[in-house]
């Protein structure tokens, strides 16, 4: 049995997104072998409450958790999001000294997350097997659909960042260090060879997200409601508007029998959503859509269930969701990117080239139609669904990758 150092900006068992995946990836490591973790001491109270709560855990038995963070004069200008990712540099920058200090022995070190790879690992100055990963990034969506959807003000800011994007692909001499030195590098999408320049024995593909399995769950595709369901952050991003619209132009194709048994429900808060709720007016859907801004993780167990068809016209490169609605056997409808795209093909869902804004609406509507009414299709692509999610996209897969990994690594 091996130790590994993680680093894990973001660890925290009872939070989603990049903090659940940190906590879910080091429980599988800790599977096979024993853990040090280093991440931020603002995780310590949840970590310490889950273990104290849960002390059988593997994470209670197998794991060590080390807190560091910078001094507050040189963090007393970060307020939750803001500064974030010139935190996380610095972060970085003074982890290896941190290590050293503490003395701890280990054989392998793995930068875990964030999971961006526009910003460096500085581990390659512990001299040990370094592996980096999963990482990746957002493509950059096409101009139409950003700037057609949110204004010329959000448009602007996805090109700013796609700008800063490329000066540290391109400037940052210890980003190329980092993807020198690494020895494994781990690609949560197709994007990352794309942009990076590296050796392919140094890539492993693997997906930052997963979900965990349903437990007694039965495929039933005979619903109260034929429900098309959409979750994630209220952002420009997640093309939200795409979903709406989409949605309206298959909901008026139904006749008026059809219509009392469809609907469509939205899980997420964020910033568009007085926009959305506005929209939701203007197309006359307030008696077809339910809108729901939160809710307990086990009531969203019972949304996935009751729901039919997962819509997802995302322009990110991952999806945490995309996962979960596998997980319920629900075919997925997306764009064919490198995010969403690439989880899903025609054994689990539909998938939308990009094209034209309007066109994109026409098609998506006509595969939310399609599953409407093709019922053997539906029920292939259900039972797809759950294949996809058993073969690929539940934790325990992601710890057999990462076992292959550092075997390969000592060997």
């Amino acid at each position: 049995m091996k130790t590994i150092l993680v680093t894990a900006y973001a660890v925290n068992p009872y939070k989603g997104s990049e903090d659940g995946t940190g906590w879910n990836l080091v429980g599988q490591i800790a599977r096979y072998n024993k853990v040090i973790v280093v991440t931020r001491e603002n995780n310590q109270p949840a970590i310490e409450k889950y273990i104290h709560e849960n002390p059988e855990t593997v994470h209670a038995n197998q794991i060590r958790f080390l807190y560091f963070d910078l001094p507050y004069w040189m963090r007393f200008w970060k307020k939750g999001e803001r500064g974030a990712m010139l935190y996380f540099y610095l972060w970085q920058f003074f982890m290896p000294g941190f290590i050293k200090k503490s003395k701890v022995v280990y054989d392998i070190v793995h930068n875990l997350n964030f999971h961006n790879d526009w910003t460096p690992t500085f581990l390659w100055r512990l001299k040990k097997p370094l592996v980096w990963g999963p990482i990746g990034h957002h493509p950059k969506a096409p101009a139409e659909y950003m700037y057609r959807a949110n204004g010329q003000i959000e448009y602007f800011k996805s090109r700013v960042l796609w700008f800063v994007k490329n000066v540290f692909w391109t400037c940052d001499p210890f980003l190329h260090m980092a993807l020198k030195s690494a020895d494994k590098i781990i690609c949560m999408n197709s994007g990352v060879e794309k942009i990076n320049a590296f050796p392919k024995q140094k890539i492993v593909h693997m997906s930052a997200v997963a979900a965990e399995s349903v437990i007694g769950l039965e495929l039933n595709p005979q619903k109260e409601y034929f429900t098309v369901l959409s979750v994630g952050r209220l952002v420009p991003l997640k093309g939200f508007d795409i979903t709406l619209k989409a949605f309206y132009e298959f909901y008026s194709g139904l006749s008026l029998h059809q219509q009392k048994n469809v609907r469509l429900q939205l899980v997420g808060k964020g910033q568009l959503l007085k926009s959305i709720k506005k929209q939701i007016a203007e197309l006359s859907l307030e008696d077809s859509v339910i809108l729901t801004e939160w809710v307990e993780k086990e009531k969203m167990k019972d949304i996935y269930t009751n729901a039919s068809v997962f819509f997802f016209p995302s322009h990110e490169g991952a999806g945490m969701v995309v996962p979960e609605a596998l997980s319920f056997g629900l075919p997925v409808v997306c764009f064919d990117n490198e995010g969403p795209g690439e989880f899903i093909d025609s054994s689990c869902g539909l998938k939308v080239t990009y094209s034209t804004y309007d066109e994109s609406l026409k098609v998506f509507a006509n595969q939310l139609k399609l599953l409407y009414e093709d019922r053997t299709l539906y029920e292939k692509l259900s039972a797809g669904a759950l294949h996809k999610f058993n073969s690929t996209f539940d934790w325990n897969v992601k710890g057999q990758i990462l076992k292959k990994v550092y075997d390969s690594l000592i060997h």
